[in-house]
């Protein structure tokens, strides 16, 4: 009988990330796996996007509300509240990017990170 794989503390930071995306309908989300990587400075990044400044504070707040009631994590360090174009949430282990959609076709972090195991969601419509 094959034993079930034991999640990781960093997996499912992930996958309750990912859920408070999507709670708040953020569109191409995104896991990038970074942990065979020997220039990553985290285990995984998180990213998406949102349609409107408006909708990327929603997602933030959307992402911290659920990683506090689920796991009782709050983020480590945030970054790009004031304009929402580009909020970061560090969780150490950890790392959601929520990006207004132009500046994420601006800055395209994922080609920065092409190596990395990637692992896209479906949007919630």
């Amino acid at each position: 009988m094959p034993r079930a794989k034991k999640i990781s503390e960093s997996e499912l930071l992930c996958k309750v990330i990912v859920e408070g995306m999507q709670e708040n309908k953020a569109k191409e989300i995104v896991v990038l796996d970074l942990r065979d990587l020997s220039m990553a400075v985290c285990d995984y990044f998180v990213i998406c996007s949102g349609d409107s400044n408006t909708q990327v504070e929603g997602i933030c707040n959307s992402v911290t509300r659920f990683t506090r009631k689920n796991l009782k994590e709050k983020p480590w360090h945030i970054e790009g509240k004031n304009n929402s174009e580009w909020v970061l949430l560090d969780y150490i282990s950890v790392v959601a990017h929520i990006f207004y959609k132009d500046v994420r076709h601006f800055y395209q972090i994922e080609d920065l990170w092409s190596d990395a195991k990637r692992k896209f969601i479906p949007n919630l419509d």
